[in-house]
């Protein structure tokens, strides 16, 4: 969350479990917030971030909703979106099935994350308030 905050000023965050509380598997890592004022610059940086990350399995920022949401694409893949039925059923599936895959995830979800710390910030950010 204190990564995130570094773009701007959140109004919304969630995080999945690094393991499930009940059966202490693995979970496929993702997680979701929204900016009170989201702009495209704020996106471009985190993009860039995201894809810069020299990671194990392929991941998205989806901001096609009003929350952006950073997961492993092959969730939305199989998933077929992020809004469909099948999205809880998919990651069960994989949290439960996939052990391998959720590792890799949960590694490289702590590589994106401390690639995200380490963006420079434009010296100009703050006079772009309002463009973030």
């Amino acid at each position: 969350m204190r990564t995130l905050s570094r773009f701007g000023e959140l109004e919304w965050f969630g995080l999945s479990a690094e393991s499930n509380p009940v059966h202490g598997y693995l979970q496929v890592p993702h997680m979701k917030w929204r900016y009170k004022t989201p702009g495209e610059r704020t996106a471009r940086l985190i993009e860039g971030a995201v894809r810069s990350a020299h990671t194990q399995v392929e991941w998205t920022l989806d901001r096609s909703r009003k929350n952006w949401v950073l997961l492993p694409s092959r969730v939305i893949i199989e998933a077929q979106g992020l809004a469909g039925p099948a999205f809880a059923d998919v990651v069960e599936r994989i949290n439960t099935q996939d052990q391998d895959f959720c590792r890799r995830a949960l590694s490289d979800f702590d590589l994106i994350i401390d690639h995200l710390r380490e963006v420079a910030l434009p010296e100009t950010w703050r006079s772009f308030d309002s463009q973030r």
